[in-house]
């Protein structure tokens, strides 16, 4: 799944092709993917064909980001919020570019030859092109919200930390949010309560960076220590977001470019290899469910 950084890019991408343009027509091919944002979900035709008239003729504002959401703003007030989940993709075909497409998210190589496909559930034809959600495995989810107050009221960051980059995400406010935290500092990195974005990736390489241990208990680190992460952390989705993301399986940015932090992990999918700090090796456990590596040498 992307996280912070692959999503902003995606973000960028939308904005600097789509924003200012008028939606002509919305085709819901699936209607479950406009249906709610559940696991399980029932497809509504009535919430297919609300999110189709509600969003034809209306101009399109701001792309905006929430973590790993996108927030489509239009000029209205109405809003179209949108998770790509694990598998969902969109591709931009300008109608004055000979049949350019520009492809954002997961791979799905018959998006590029043929569009729509077997994978379009959603279409929005805009005045300078198509856009076109598509999606493998159906998890992703758009939404649509006739006003500003009704998508407010459906509190969908009600559980979210700060973003990374917000002013409010401070070295104090960091040190408050752990001191009573029993949970092993990776645990409470990856669950969005504190710090939203960071995901298995960034969360592994910040913890490597600030030389901490991720199976500590939270409350466990020091004051060096939680500046340490903090700076970390800021270094590492800074560095992140300008250089396009990890991509490290298959997502991909609204350009076709791969992200290339990937190049840049020091642990992150190098479970036995050197440490490039210690030269041993680096060692594998699970936290969460989740693969996570850290060199049991330079992290204490």
């Amino acid at each position: 799944m992307p996280e912070l950084p692959e999503v902003e890019n995606l973000r960028l991408g939308l904005e600097r092709n789509i924003v200012g343009q008028k939606v002509l027509r919305v085709e819901v091919r699936k209607p479950k993917l406009v249906s709610g944002k559940g696991n399980v979900r029932t497809a509504s035709n009535k919430k297919a064909r609300e999110f189709e008239e509600g969003l034809k003729n209306e101009h399109i504002w701001a792309v905006e980001r929430r973590a790993k959401n996108l927030i489509f703003r239009f000029v209205s007030g109405k809003v179209m919020l949108v998770h790509l989940k694990m598998s969902g993709q969109f591709v931009y075909q300008a109608k004055d570019r000979k049949g350019e497409k520009i492809i954002g998210g997961h791979p799905i190589e018959i998006s590029e030859s043929v569009l729509p496909n077997k994978h379009t559930h959603i279409i929005f034809d805009l005045e300078k092109g198509t856009l076109y959600y598509n999606d493998t495995r159906m998890f992703g989810y758009l939404l649509y919200y006739p006003t500003v107050e009704m998508f407010e009221k459906a509190n969908h960051f009600e559980l979210y930390g700060l973003e990374p980059f917000d002013p409010q995400f401070t070295l104090k406010y960091l040190l408050e949010s752990l001191k009573n935290k029993k949970s092993k500092i990776k645990a409470v990195l990856m669950n969005q309560e504190i710090v939203v974005g960071l995901g298995n990736i960034y969360a592994d390489e910040s913890l490597f960076e600030a030389r901490i241990r991720p199976m500590r208990p939270a409350l466990s680190l020091g004051p060096t220590e939680v500046e340490n992460l903090y700076k970390a952390i800021l270094r590492i989705m800074k560095r992140a977001v300008k250089v396009g993301g990890s991509s490290v399986a298959t997502y991909r940015l609204l350009d076709e470019t791969r992200g290339n932090y990937a190049r840049e992990h020091k642990v992150y999918g190098k479970e036995d290899q050197p440490c490039p700090n210690c030269g041993k090796p680096l060692v594998k456990t699970i936290i969460q469910s989740r693969t996570t590596i850290f060199c049991p040498n330079c992290q204490k």
